[in-house]
């Protein structure tokens, strides 16, 4: 086990992982006009924005862009923990007969994206609902799969994934550190 950080993906690299994922999201969804996306607060949201701005490139079709906060979903939260949660700044979309492509940085456990699909169904009934995530470091407690991955990485559980990104962190990178629970 390494006890420094590994770079995972460069600046470059994540650029290029974004610039895939939005042609996948393409071809997967079949139709840009029936396409929303959904960024899971908070790097989902950076990612989203991201992509719906390479799709627009793309097709100069501007996708509905949604923001959720799962908080109150999680199933591995106390409900003090899930109060105590900022939930303000959702911003909702309508999801009826559309796409909808739910966006994360990292899925692990699978928590995440289960509290995502449960919040997701307030928002009304998709046609169909896909998932996209930059990394995807397997060990799943739930069986759940992202439909488009911009890498594929194993990291042990005394590792920690950090995407890092330009809107939050100054600087666009995917690392690897040694986990220090606090």
């Amino acid at each position: 086990m390494a006890s420094e950080k590994q770079i995972v993906l460069t600046t470059q690299e994540l650029a290029k992982a974004i610039t895939r994922m939005a042609h996948e999201v393409l071809e997967k969804a079949g139709s840009f006009e029936e396409l929303t996306l959904i960024g899971i607060r908070s790097r989902g949201v950076h990612i989203a924005r991201r992509l719906a701005h390479k799709i627009e490139e793309l097709t100069q079709h501007s996708p509905p862009l949604g923001v959720i906060d799962v908080t109150l979903f999680r199933d591995d939260k106390t409900q003090t923990q899930a109060s105590a949660a900022a939930t303000a700044g959702e911003i909702s979309v309508t999801l009826e007969n559309r796409i909808a492509v739910l966006v994360d940085d990292v899925i692990f456990r699978g928590r995440t994206i289960r509290a995502a699909l449960e919040a997701v169904e307030r928002l009304g009934h998709a046609k169909r609902i896909m998932l996209a995530v930059l990394i995807d470091r397997g060990a799943r407690e739930l069986p759940i799969r992202a439909d488009i991955v911009g890498k594929n990485i194993e990291a042990s559980d005394s590792q920690r994934v950090n995407v890092l990104l330009e809107e939050s962190d100054g600087i666009d990178q995917v690392i690897v550190t040694p986990w220090n629970p606090a």
